[in-house]
């Protein structure tokens, strides 16, 4: 088995792209030449379970936000979710589901105002582009009639 020196240059590839070769590439070569076969199997089983397997997302937005003094990075993945059914812990305290509610709640209200808001702006610049007026002259005018 030929393997890489661990003081050589690290693999460059993505961590989200490295397999088991990777990672038994960077065993010290006179360590690994003392493991037999049957070591080496074990070795590489158990590190096909260790390593993470991506799965399909229906969105993977990933962009950076620089500002003056740091940098955040912001991650959006909608996708079936594949992770364990069951809680390790229920949630008991009659005020935490109250709290999760709660918020809940609000994440609903907050969704609906800004998709609302942002449907009454498309549809006014719409309105504005095509050139549909529906109330002619400017409201200070209309103003001054009705008051005078």
């Amino acid at each position: 088995m030929t393997l890489q020196n661990s003081s050589s240059k690290p693999n460059q590839k993505r961590y989200g792209q490295r397999n088991v070769d990777d990672y038994v590439q960077l065993f010290d070569p006179t360590i690994a030449q003392k493991i037999d076969p049957q070591s080496w199997q074990e070795i590489r089983r158990v590190l096909n379970l260790a390593i993470p397997k991506s799965a399909p997302k229906i969105i993977d937005l990933r962009f950076n936000v620089d500002l003056l003094i740091s940098r955040f990075y912001i991650v959006l993945f909608v996708g079936k979710d594949r992770r364990q059914k069951s809680r390790s812990h229920e949630v008991e305290r009659l005020s935490t589901r109250i709290g999760n509610w709660i918020t809940a709640i609000i994440l609903i209200v907050a969704i609906n105002l800004i998709a609302s808001t942002l449907i009454l702006i498309v549809a006014y610049l719409l309105k504005s582009f095509i050139g549909i007026d529906l109330m002619p002259g400017h409201f200070p005018d209309r103003l001054k009639d009705i008051l005078s």
